[in-house]
């Protein structure tokens, strides 16, 4: 698959040209797999690594002194994981493979030197950051003052665009390996209310997640349900050409 995932995601924003393309498939060329279940960054470490999903996966999360965990988002092929953790000096939290996962890892030099060759490169991944904070900023705004039903039928949108971006996902539905445990601490619920959330949301005829499928039944009321607005994740076409 090489590059074609996180350029399509960053062609969203610029137009890329095959010099840049070329760039980032340079870039994106160090493989590593990791087995589902064993985190790839843990909160505290200090190796200044970022990795690309290339195929599978991940969650992004915080781990409280309690042992309750707060998952802060979730990555699926084209984005970026511990980008933050080239910059600071200590990730400031965990990544778990919810799948196996394929990555491509990113040390600081080659991006920086991958920056200087090809600066609409550095502009699209900028925008990736950015469009990742705009997620994080929803997510927070979901679980601060929607309520459950709401909240969900907003994240299984929004998580339906992302993966069509990438052609993983359509206004049918798309394939989902998360359990109603990574949904319960994602989205601030027990998994008990997760469990009655999505069957209030199937009797309602508006979106059914059975066998690791998620299928938008009436999808237009659906956005209307969840007042879902997707111009935060600004990926409607290239700004930059």
């Amino acid at each position: 698959m090489d590059s074609t995932a996180v350029a399509r995601k960053l062609g969203a924003f610029v137009a890329l040209s095959d010099a840049d393309r070329c760039i980032l498939t340079g870039l994106v060329k160090r493989r590593r797999s990791f087995e589902a279940g064993r985190d790839l960054v843990l909160q505290g470490q200090s190796d200044h690594v970022a990795y690309i999903v290339v195929s599978g996966w991940a969650c992004s999360y915080k781990l409280l002194p309690d042992g309750q965990r707060q998952i802060v988002d979730f990555q699926i092929p084209g984005d970026f994981l511990g980008l933050r953790s080239l910059m600071l000096h200590l990730s400031d939290h965990s990544v778990e493979p919810i799948t196996d996962l394929l990555v491509s890892e990113i040390r600081y030099p080659d991006l920086l030197d991958a920056f200087r060759q090809a600066p609409r490169l550095a502009t699209g991944i900028l925008w990736a950051a950015s469009r990742d904070e705009a997620m994080v900023v929803e997510h927070l705004v979901g679980i601060g003052r929607r309520e459950a039903s709401v909240r969900m039928a907003h994240f299984l949108l929004e998580t339906g665009a992302r993966l069509s971006l990438v052609s993983n996902g359509t206004r049918d539905g798309y394939a989902c390996p998360l359990t109603q445990y990574h949904l319960a601490d994602a989205l601030g619920l027990s998994s008990v209310h997760v469990n009655r959330v999505l069957r209030l949301l199937r009797e309602e005829g508006l979106v059914t997640f059975r066998d690791g499928f998620v299928t938008f039944d009436d999808y237009d009321r659906l956005v209307e349900y969840a007042e879902f607005e997707r111009a935060y994740l600004d990926q409607d076409g290239p700004l930059l050409t």
